[in-house]
């Protein structure tokens, strides 16, 4: 059984690598068979389960965002859960989807609820506000 301290550390590390771009701390973190389910329409059609979607999902977007950070600003730990409301920044440097560089910093808030077992995030469920998200990288206002 995961501890409170050992989730927080875990969840912590979690939104740490997607910051660092450290992949080879995926197997430490995520369950080689986790599961991520992401809002409906999200990476059109592109996998984040297991190891390697994970790879390829922070790959990805650390190529179009390399100054990318998540900041936790709430955290709940209930059993074998647990809620996150964090924000997300970044820079648009590189190309993301069919999108080219903007240069536009950007700063998303989200919300996700894992599920841990043995001791690693073996799921996700992640909502974004990706409303919010098109409108910076397009240069719109958020009003």
């Amino acid at each position: 059984m995961t501890t409170r301290a050992q989730a927080r550390a875990l969840i912590e590390r979690l939104h740490e690598i997607w910051g660092t771009g450290e992949l080879d701390a995926i197997p430490e973190i995520y369950a080689a068979d986790f599961v991520a389910h992401m809002p409906k329409g999200w990476g059109k059609g592109e996998s984040r389960d297991g190891h390697d979607g994970i790879r390829r999902a922070i790959e990805r977007l650390r190529a179009g965002f390399p100054d990318w950070r998540e900041h936790i600003d709430d955290m709940i730990i209930d059993g074998d859960r647990v809620a996150v409301r964090y924000h997300s920044t970044g820079t648009h440097l590189g190309p993301f989807g069919k999108r080219a560089p903007t240069g536009r910093a950007i700063n998303v808030d989200e919300l996700s609820i894992f599920r841990i077992e043995n001791g690693r995030v073996a799921k996700q469920w992640c909502l974004n506000d990706d409303l919010a998200f098109d409108k910076q990288i397009d240069g719109r206002s958020l009003d």
